[in-house]
């Protein structure tokens, strides 16, 4: 039978680390909400009159402004649907 120990990663005295704060929270995580989207917007970009509603309720702002029209960085958002439901025209959906 042998015996593991475990040790951490780094010593979390000399990291500087509180002794009150969780290891687990200091991790940085490399997912983006655009990972686990369940929704994925599409502006009409003829009929987008660029009101910026969408801009304006989105609530992680991945609403990226162009010449003419509004258009969503799919890394960042969400899918939560707001700009489709917030958008006056209804050209995102």
């Amino acid at each position: 039978m042998s015996r593991h120990q475990s040790y951490p990663l780094f010593n979390l005295e000399q990291a500087g680390v509180p002794d009150d704060l969780c290891p687990v929270a200091t991790v940085v995580s490399p997912m983006l909400p655009g990972d686990w989207r369940s929704m994925r917007p599409v502006v009409d970009r003829d009929k987008c009159v660029k009101c910026a509603v969408c801009w304006l309720y989105c609530p992680v702002q991945c609403v990226e402004e162009h010449a003419a029209w509004f258009d969503f960085n799919l890394k960042t958002c969400k899918g939560c649907g707001i700009c489709a439901n917030e958008c006056p025209q209804r050209r995102s959906r």
